[in-house]
């Protein structure tokens, strides 16, 4: 079995949806994690990011490459 590993921050939760569904239509698989906390208010969003993308090691620069299109046309 590949290695999962952390893939990149994601800022928020609209571009974390958006990342995974074109994963998702690309079929590579994923885990879309959130540091939210209830019992902390969110306190670790603002010093952390929203939250993660984590994946097997082997689509990590593809992955990459379609979060850098998703900021490029956000911009």
């Amino acid at each position: 079995m590949e290695e999962i590993v952390k893939v990149a921050i994601l800022e928020n939760e609209i571009e974390a949806k958006l990342l995974s569904s074109l994963l998702k239509e690309y079929k590579i698989p994923h885990f879309i994690g959130t540091y939210h906390d209830a019992a902390y208010d969110g306190i670790f969003q603002t010093q952390k990011g929203w939250g993660f993308v984590e994946a097997p090691t082997y689509y990590k620069s593809q992955i990459l490459d379609i979060l850098s299109d998703i900021r490029k046309g956000s911009n």
